[in-house]
């Protein structure tokens, strides 16, 4: 990759190989109800209004009798983010959370994810009491050029597991490019 590229994307963390960079893939906002109906309407109109994209549906896998759930009912809705709009919603989401993220929120390969309680906490968003308060999930997912060979119809090919993210890699990215600070948790 020319320097040129990496002054355009900011979402990149150069390396000394340019397929060696770390790119923000997608970021994945996940708002589950449990229940379909009205509830899960308005959960869809509170993430189109934060994210600027409309929501898909998700089904229930399995019919849970306990909670009012039956197989094939829609019970969440969930957007996806790539490029200058994942950006952009990381730098409205990220003040929120104060710039903090768990150690336990990144996996071994490269994604984190984070929750927030209250839309409502968000910049520019105020309280509807006919709308109600959701929490939503938030999942980055972070790549390296040339992983579009995994997600292609024709000549899917795999890839190596040296040119994953690793988690090391991943707090990195967070650190010098989104400016977060990942605090360290103590198991039991």
């Amino acid at each position: 990759m020319p320097k040129s590229y990496m002054l355009e994307k900011p979402w990149v963390l150069p390396k000394e190989h340019p397929m060696r960079s770390i790119v923000l893939g997608k970021v994945v906002v996940n708002m589950a109800v449990g229940e379909s109906g009205e509830r899960l309407m308005k959960a869809a109109m509170v993430l189109e209004e934060i994210t600027g994209q409309k929501p898909s549906f998700r089904k229930a896998k399995r019919t849970i009798k306990e909670f009012g759930i039956k197989r094939g009912e829609n019970i969440a809705c969930i957007v996806t983010l790539r490029g200058e709009k994942a950006l952009k919603f990381l730098e409205k989401v990220l003040p929120v959370i104060d710039y903090k993220i768990k150690e336990s929120g990144v996996d071994k390969r490269g994604n984190i994810c984070f929750g927030i309680k209250e839309h409502i906490h968000l910049p520019g968003v105020k309280y509807d009491p006919t709308v109600g308060i959701f929490g939503f999930d938030v999942c980055i997912s972070l790549e390296r050029p040339g992983f579009r060979v995994a997600r292609r119809k024709r000549r899917k090919s795999s890839i190596g597991k040296n040119h994953f993210v690793t988690r090391e890699e991943a707090i990195e990215f967070l650190e010098k490019v989104l400016g977060v600070a990942v605090i360290k948790t103590t198991r039991r």
